[in-house]
């Protein structure tokens, strides 16, 4: 990438309108971050240890684990790190790797979110065919992609805010680099960019969206002709759990990047609560109506000596 700034560094300014509030909010976050980081890798050691859930479902949960650990890991660590009184500089190799990781990470789960949608839907709509379209090799195939595309939307976005020219200000008003608040310091006209970056960002989860959407109508249409109540219940319970995950993923995606006029504590309030608080819930909504999940954590829990052999 051809780096045409004057700009060394970068000052992050943090969350607007939250001065005085540095250590309340350092408490606050770094207790969200350590629950993703234990809830995730119980998730993994749950699904890793016990071979009952060596299935695609939880293949794909197990990378999406992997995926919530290193997502908030982005952003977090330098914000705690200035939160407690640290320095809030960060480099122009720093930032632009930051913008790429935040949306490779960002558009696989998008990608993930998606392929595992397809794979409930031939579940549920097609289980006799199940082992042989989700075969071992399919799902190394499906997964790679997802990674592989979310590579070239990070690179393609990360370009193109970082071709501009950075000679001037270099006051991020953000807790991080992101694509928007970037632009804002370019030294050139960025109404073009603005608009091709929109489409990209935008079009990219929409399209994800709809192809999850149209999986679940079909799913729904399936389940209703499920003759025993028993099931129904467990094909809902599964794919409310993912549904909902979604849901949680992509409302901030759309508040954030699809609105025509952004609010900067608006967008913090909702970013943080994607790059946080979302990959905190997902072991806990992947797990609490899932009775195969239980029982493999509390094997791991005790194991650990964190429960009581009766558990």
């Amino acid at each position: 990438m051809k780096n045409l700034s004057v700009v060394s560094e970068f000052i992050l300014l943090g969350i607007p309108h939250t001065e005085g509030l540095e250590t309340m909010l350092l408490v606050l976050f770094l207790s969200f971050y350590i629950f993703t980081l234990m809830g995730n890798l119980l998730i993994l050691l749950a699904i890793v240890s016990s071979t009952r859930l060596h299935t695609p479902m939880y293949f794909f949960l197990c990378k999406l684990s992997i995926f919530d650990i290193f997502f908030p890991s982005v952003s977090s660590p330098k914000m705690l790190y200035y939160l407690s009184g640290n320095s809030r500089a960060i480099s122009y190799a720093g930032c632009a790797s930051q913008l790429f990781f935040y949306h490779f990470l960002g558009c696989t789960e998008c990608f993930l979110y998606t392929v595992m949608a397809y794979d409930r839907f031939v579940a549920i709509c097609h289980p006799l065919r199940y082992t042989v379209i989700m075969s071992h090799r399919a799902c190394v195939i499906l997964a790679m992609g997802t990674s592989f595309f979310g590579c070239i939307q990070a690179t393609f976005l990360t370009t193109l805010t970082f071709q501009l020219p950075y000679c001037g200000p270099n006051e991020v008003d953000y807790y991080f680099c992101d694509i928007p608040v970037m632009l804002k310091l370019a030294c050139a006209d960025t109404s073009a960019l603005e608009m091709v970056g929109f489409i990209s960002v935008g079009l990219m989860p929409l399209s994800c969206f709809l192809l999850v959407l149209t999986s679940y109508s079909r799913i729904v249409f399936s389940i209703l002709q499920i003759h025993s109540a028993e099931g129904r219940r467990h094909a809902f319970s599964t794919c409310s759990a993912h549904l909902t995950a979604i849901l949680l993923f992509y409302m901030p995606v759309v508040l954030i990047y699809l609105r025509p006029t952004p609010s900067p504590w608006l967008d913090a309030t909702v970013q943080i609560l994607n790059n946080l608080v979302t990959p905190m819930l997902n072991p806990l909504i992947y797990s609490l109506r899932n009775k195969e999940v239980k029982s493999s954590l509390r094997r791991v829990l005790h194991q650990l000596g964190f429960l009581p052999e009766q558990l």
